[in-house]
């Protein structure tokens, strides 16, 4: 059983997209999951799974979510070693910023390098990003929704589809797994 992380994007934001805890919980169950455990509303699911299991579940979870629900929801997984990754490769925390202000943006897929270089720095300033691989390292100063670094930028900018959270969350979701 091989320890994981998924990370389902726009759910239960401003009072939008409600889907309760309890109803993702058993959809991961369904699917094949166990020891699921979820972390605030916001979409943050703590589990175990086989490698069979976990070959397509990003796209279970989103058509089960679609169906009951009528949401659509992208999945992202990370193994508890990407994870510890993430949070020792953030530059921003490593250059002692405050973590009030740092934010990891979690990618579906790897940016192009052609992509990532083509993002403009100076979009928000004076907030700073960036890229290491799937994630992309956010430091906002004035504050996540004063920030123009949206998912919707990246997105549209590197072709894929990403989720946020900020460096609390990240770092209690690797002490959950």
């Amino acid at each position: 059983m091989i320890l994981q992380l998924a990370l389902l994007r726009g759910i239960n934001v401003g009072g939008k997209n409600k889907l309760p805890m309890r109803d993702l919980s058993a959809l991961f169950v369904d699917a094949g999951c166990e020891n699921v455990r979820t972390f605030i509303q916001s979409g943050n699911v703590v589990f175990t799974a086989n490698a069979r299991v976990l070959k397509n579940l990003g796209s279970v979870i989103s058509s089960g979510i679609e169906e009951r629900f009528g949401l659509r929801v992208p999945v992202l997984l990370r193994s508890a070693q990407q994870l510890r990754d993430v949070i020792s490769n953030n530059p921003y925390h490593h250059a002692g910023k405050p973590e009030d202000y740092l934010h990891v943006v979690f990618l579906a897929d790897l940016p192009s390098a052609a992509k990532a270089a083509a993002l403009d720095p100076d979009r928000s300033p004076p907030d700073e990003f960036i890229v290491r691989g799937q994630e992309i390292y956010l430091h906002l100063p004035n504050g996540a929704g004063n920030s123009k670094l949206t998912n919707a930028w990246f997105d549209s900018k590197l072709g894929t589809v990403s989720t946020a959270r900020n460096w609390r969350t990240v770092n209690k979701l690797l002490e959950m797994m």
